[in-house]
């Protein structure tokens, strides 16, 4: 079987396909993915064929903010973040993932939520579509929003345009229910995916850390590689470090690794070994990357869709969320000694564990869908 994936050249719209990806590679299936051959770097060691389609997020961002005068990362509107995963990345990507697509002859596409273009190109060439997700379902009006950005691209092909988000036949959901899992348009099929923490091709989940202090909570502070800047990163550390007696260590963007505090920036597996609790912009991999391990979070949100996030890590009792943007220091040490001490937050994180673990596998969930093709 021919299984291609599709998704917005992002890490953190590109990490939650690859536990799958590696599912159907290891069945024997060919693998390939649709994005920007900025993503190489990305995709290197995996294996996997890269159809190249469309421009790198600086691109689409910059496109999107001539087209709105609002810039989707940062102030995440309806009208913003349609234009940006609607008309600008089918406007600058379509046309070469379909026909990238057409020449390759996938029997199923994959693509992730917000990936538009995966979702015209299984439509137009009739090919069935499994759409995973992110993360904790972002508001109605958001997908409605994108939705009605996108239906003249699908009319002008003479199929249906999607009532709201996603248009697939099978949504591969991510997210705990204790997070608030995405709702399903009738007619689609729901199967869980258990998510998991990000591991390099081929790596196991050795840690990467020395063993922590004994009698000493670990706090890992990351903010991807989206949000990851390393003077945000290190104002977060400089301000917890001063009242809170725990070992802090940091990843941030590259530059900052002469600062000893700061790891390299690397596979979120092999940073949560010994690891107590994490401080986090809220990006969903992260998110769910320690849930995954059963840790309690501080959620900092800086924009795009961390806010919906750090809402359902606080709505679900497993972490703290703060405002958005940097917090005053005082309350960020005041969420991180809750989340290091109060029994009600840990117990909750371990439920939320819980429920990842009994979440389809990934080779469960490819071999059920091919066993429907």
């Amino acid at each position: 079987m021919r299984v291609l994936f599709s998704c917005t050249p992002a890490i953190g719209h590109t990490y939650p396909l690859l536990p799958l990806a590696r599912a159907f590679a290891g069945r024997g299936d060919q693998v390939a993915f649709a994005t920007a051959a900025g993503m190489a770097p990305v995709l290197d060691g995996e294996g996997f064929t890269l159809l190249p389609a469309g421009p790198m997020p600086d691109v689409l961002f910059a496109e999107a903010e001539a087209r709105t005068g609002q810039d989707a990362g940062a102030d995440p509107t309806p009208a913003s973040v349609s234009a940006f995963f609607g008309e600008v990345r089918l406007d600058t990507t379509a046309d070469e993932s379909l026909a990238a697509a057409r020449e390759w002859a996938p029997d199923l596409i994959v693509n992730e939520l917000f990936d538009l273009p995966g979702a015209l190109t299984a439509a137009v060439l009739g090919v069935p579509l499994a759409t995973v997700t992110t993360g904790p379902g972002a508001p109605a009006e958001f997908f409605q929003a994108i939705a009605a950005n996108v239906a003249p691209y699908f009319t002008a092909h003479g199929l249906p345009a999607p009532a709201t988000l996603p248009a697939g036949r099978w949504v591969l959901d991510v997210c705990p229910d204790a997070l608030g899992p995405l709702g399903v348009p009738d007619g689609v099929t729901r199967l869980t995916l258990r998510p998991e923490a990000h591991r390099a091709p081929g790596a196991g989940t050795a840690p990467a850390l020395a063993p922590p202090t004994p009698g000493r909570p670990r706090v890992l502070v990351t903010f991807g590689s989206f949000s990851g800047d390393r003077e945000v990163v290190r104002t977060l550390l400089d301000a917890l470090e001063e009242e809170i007696d725990a070992d802090f260590v940091a990843t941030s963007m590259p530059g900052a690794e002469e600062d000893p505090r700061f790891l390299p920036f690397q596979s979120f597996a092999g940073l949560l070994d010994g690891v107590t609790a994490v401080v986090t912009h809220g990006g969903a991999g992260t998110v769910l990357g320690a849930l995954s391990l059963g840790l309690p979070l501080v959620v900092v949100p800086q924009g795009a869709d961390q806010f919906v996030q750090a809402a359902a890590v606080a709505a679900a009792g497993c972490g703290v969320a703060t405002a958005p943007g940097l917090p005053d220091p005082a309350q960020l040490r005041d969420a991180v000694r809750t989340v290091l001490t109060d029994p009600a937050i840990a117990e909750a994180a371990a439920r939320v564990r819980k429920q990842i673990e009994a979440m389809s596998s990934p080779d469960e969930v490819a071999a059920s869908l091919a066993a429907t093709l």
